[in-house]
């Protein structure tokens, strides 16, 4: 983890609100206009300052430089996409870049309780930059965030809450509240890149062990994580919910049925794991049929590699750089192993492993299961990808053929065990071939990403199924 979170430019942002359009004592109405002082801050950033986008805040954070106050006349607009109106978040909000179709969203921290008063879900807001900092809220949890300050500890820098004078000033609304429309994601697509965004995931329910069970465990101090799974084709897809002690919902029972969840994508206080977190169990709409497993004793495999002996007729051709896939075995199990590191350095890295021709007219509905081991992850994205083509020619360029990509949620949603070459074997979920016809070849390609990525991938088994 990082251990000094640093930063060195800021941008400038919003306008400041006057107190007077917020809402007063126990008037929990969101306003649909702004006080005449609110708007005129507003409108004199608009006029003065430059737009940047939440993209061009989180680069601002680089790792090592000091975090300094912003001094440029910029501005960061957003949506609000948290609520703490049900005590699930506390004395912050995040804004995304987009009421629809978002990229990224921002974490603004403020001394100040109910922010849902005046920055109400889907509430435009901009944030006046100048004289405010961008860095972590805590050291290493990799949580870009908006501050009014900074400290220094044993540990690193970080920022700290923007105060009530400069939340009058540099955090402002506009008049506009748009609907925000969750993305609609699967738990295996779910990233740091997405944290701070409102999430749609369908299909889900909480673990089969969770029955009668409360969204918070009163024997933990703080916050409880409860398992979310969906189902897919053999196997389930988990995602961890988490829930403050705070939370006015933290003793209603869990639902016990299927369907959609609406949240934000979060993480722990140390920043350790992605979670999701509820503005509100409206967003839980688990009243559907639990999920069933796919029972693999009704598929046949009529496809199987387990790469004993070594390639066994499978082609490996390099596009970039000379690191190849190569045969090799651990503890009596032989497999395939691609790897972006030599030996002392990440290198380049594009290579193939093509499978000998399949007859996809042979049978219907095939699906793909494949065992892969994260021998060793580094932190960059995944480098393994998973392709089939109806027209690439044996031993010729695999880039002048024609390649559909499949399993890229189901190969990114194994678990990083993290051990070095540590031959943990996890099996994918199906992955769907059923669109493939005719004579085709699959294929596996590691793509260091220019040396950026250097993990290591066992591939051990390839087997095709189809229903009896």
């Amino acid at each position: 983890m990082k251990t000094n979170k640093i930063f060195t430019f800021f941008t400038i942002i919003a306008m400041s609100f006057a107190m007077t359009s917020c809402v007063q004592d126990d008037d929990y109405s969101v306003p649909s206009s702004l006080g005449d002082e609110e708007n005129a801050v507003l409108q004199e950033l608009l006029n003065n300052a430059t737009e940047v986008t939440i993209a061009n805040v989180k680069a601002m954070y680089v790792e090592g430089e000091f975090i300094e106050a912003i001094e440029t006349d910029i501005y960061v607009k957003g949506y609000v996409s948290s609520s703490d109106q049900t005590g699930n978040f506390f004395k912050e909000f995040y804004i995304q870049d987009s009421p629809t179709n978002p990229t990224g969203a921002l974490k603004i921290i403020l001394d100040q309780v109910d922010t849902y008063n005046q920055f109400n879900l889907g509430r435009e807001v901009y944030i006046k930059l100048n004289g405010l900092f961008v860095g972590e809220e805590r050291v290493g949890n990799g949580v870009t965030t908006i501050g009014g300050g900074t400290e220094t500890d044993q540990y690193g820098t970080t920022v700290t809450s923007i105060n009530e004078s400069q939340t009058r000033q540099s955090v402002l609304r506009s008049t506009i509240t748009e609907e925000i429309v969750p993305l609609a994601v699967s738990f295996s697509q779910i990233n740091a890149s997405l944290v701070g965004v409102l999430v749609n995931v369908d299909g889900a329910e909480f673990a089969d062990n969770l029955a009668g069970e409360l969204y918070f465990d009163p024997i933990e101090s703080f916050d409880t994580q409860r398992t979310l799974q969906s189902c897919e084709g053999t196997s389930y897809t988990t995602f961890s919910l988490e829930t403050s002690a705070f939370a006015s919902f933290q003793n209603q029972p869990l639902p016990l049925g299927n369907g959609s969840i609406t949240a934000v994508v979060n993480k722990t206080f140390d920043g350790g794991s992605i979670i999701l977190a509820l503005n509100s169990t409206d967003d839980v709409n688990f009243t559907g049929e639990r999920c069933e497993l796919v029972d693999i004793s009704n598929y046949s495999v009529v496809y199987e590699e387990d790469f004993v002996g070594g390639l066994n007729g499978w082609d490996v051709i390099n596009t970039e750089g000379t690191q190849s896939w190569y045969p090799a075995s651990f503890g009596g199990v032989s497999y395939i192993r691609g790897s972006g590191y030599d030996g002392s350095n990440s290198v380049p890295m594009i290579s193939w492993l093509i499978s000998p021709s399949f007859d996809f007219d042979a049978q219907t509905d095939e699906q793909m299961v494949l065992e892969i081991a994260d021998a060793f992850s580094d932190t960059g994205e995944e480098p393994l990808k998973a392709y089939y083509s109806n027209d690439y020619v044996s031993g010729s360029d695999p880039s002048t053929a024609t390649w559909i990509e499949v399993g890229a949620n189901q190969i990114s949603a194994l678990p990083i065990n993290g051990g070095f070459f540590d031959n943990i074997y996890d099996v994918t979920s199906f992955i769907d071939l059923s669109a493939a016809t005719g004579s085709g070849v699959i294929a596996f390609v590691y793509d260091s990403d220019n040396a950026a990525i250097s993990s290591t991938r066992d591939l051990s088994n390839v087997k095709i199924l189809s229903p009896q």
